[in-house]
């Protein structure tokens, strides 16, 4: 599950830049007979230090990729609207800096991390307003 934090222009979405140099949108993966709402929560405080104040009930994307994952895995990162309280997060291995991308800036980030590039063809903010 990845968390869609919009800026308050409702037009940019946040990146995280992990502590390798690659960026990746916010969250993590969802355990076994979990909640998507509480694993998102718990993530997003385990690598970020915030905290989320709201979750839509569902959805705003899915993405599908094979980028970086090794022996031809794919991957599929649900994404959900997400409030965070603040943006002052506590640096970790996950996230080292925080930015928000306009949907072409999202476009042209590293080629491994797929699922920001794919989010960026499909980023509408009409759907988000």
């Amino acid at each position: 599950m990845k968390a869609l934090v919009l800026d308050e222009s409702r037009v940019r979405f946040l990146v995280a830049r992990k502590e390798d140099g690659l960026w990746e949108l916010p969250g993590g993966g969802l355990d076994w007979g979990m909640e998507p709402s509480e694993e998102l929560r718990r993530e997003i405080r385990e690598e970020m230090g915030l905290k989320i104040v709201q979750i839509e009930q569902h959805p705003s994307y899915f993405l599908t990729d094979q980028g970086g994952i090794p022996g031809g895995w794919w991957r599929g990162n649900v994404v959900y609207e997400t409030v965070l309280e603040s943006l002052d997060f506590t640096p970790s291995d996950e996230c080292v800096e925080v930015h928000f991308v306009t949907a072409e800036e999202a476009k042209s980030l590293d080629p491994q991390l797929g699922n920001i590039r794919m989010l960026g063809g499909l980023f509408d903010p009409v759907r988000h307003v």
